[in-house]
């Protein structure tokens, strides 16, 4: 039996969630086409009969924001890569930025081996441009693999999983055979509901709000679910609420079906929303809402 822990990196909005997604086969992380969407590290199981991996997806690594919620994502993403067996870095096909290099600086530090995944390649119409670019980033550092993969479709993503088995120790399983993730079903809610958030609000102010979970209960058949949305001013309240209540209510809706699937379980959610100034660069106020990495 090989067991061991792979950490997802990259820079932000580059298909890491997705990626985890597809592997365990359940939405652990949750997606957007908006960067920093991931906040935390979040862990998903994959047992099969002759391994363990878990897999660790981790926020975006960014450069600007100075907040200490920018802080904390930076070093949930980066603090993890010492405790791993390896390392998937992915970037986008055809596409390496000035975030990606930044990304490498920090893993050639690691002496960890990195398997360079490069993402979306289903969106490469000239698939002869690919092997140029391939060819290019071999040349930026001495990648243990580079495999080129859709993380949304699945392509090549078995032959990733049979490459990163190769750097697993022998060991016995760390979880159950049947656990998926370390995180609890209040948490995965909270990241649902924020994940509407995201969707919903566009360029708005996503990055200013966060959900609180006040009461997770289960009574007679049905989960009663109240959360809180934490913005930073009233007039972000406003946004996040829309005219009379309508973007709320529907963020809330298509919350509330995911919960439901997730559950299998009838769901009542209830949201409000909620002004606390300053939240987002508060320590202390991150940490009661469960931003709890920054000391890794």
């Amino acid at each position: 039996m090989h067991c061991g822990y792979v950490a997802i990196v990259g820079r932000p909005n580059v298909g890491k969630s997705t990626l985890l997604n597809y592997i365990v086969g359940q939405k652990l992380s949750i997606t957007a086409d908006k960067p920093q969407t991931t906040r935390h590290q979040i862990l998903g199981v994959k047992t099969t009969d002759h391994s363990q991996v878990v897999y660790v997806d981790t926020p975006g690594i960014h450069s600007g924001g100075k907040k200490a919620i920018n802080r904390y994502m930076n070093k949930a993403a980066t603090s993890i890569t010492k405790d791993v067996d390896v390392i998937v870095f992915i970037v986008q096909a055809l596409k390496w930025t000035d975030e990606d290099q930044s990304v490498l600086s920090k893993l050639k530090e690691s002496k960890l081996p990195v398997i360079l995944a490069v993402n979306r390649i289903d969106w490469v119409t000239d698939k002869k441009r690919l092997l140029p670019y391939l060819q290019e980033v071999q040349d930026k550092y001495d990648f243990s693999d580079i495999v080129p993969i859709s993380a949304l479709k699945g392509t090549h993503v078995e032959e990733l999983e049979g490459l990163i088995e190769k750097y697993l120790p022998e060991s016995e399983p760390f979880f159950p055979e049947d656990q998926l993730t370390d995180r609890s079903v209040r948490f995965l809610a909270a990241e649902i509901i924020r994940e509407k958030l995201v969707r919903e609000l566009g360029e708005e102010l996503p990055y200013q709000t966060t959900v609180d979970i006040e009461s997770f209960k289960d009574e007679e058949g049905i989960t009663k679910i109240h959360a809180l949305v934490l913005v930073e001013t009233k007039g972000q309240k406003s946004i996040v609420i829309g005219n009379k209540g309508e973007r709320l209510k529907s963020m809330s809706t298509n919350a509330r079906h995911d919960i439901e699937e997730m559950l299998d379980n009838k769901v009542f959610l209830r949201i409000w929303v909620k002004v606390r100034k300053g939240w987002s660069d508060d320590e202390q106020a991150l940490s009661s809402l469960g931003y709890t990495d920054l000391d890794k």
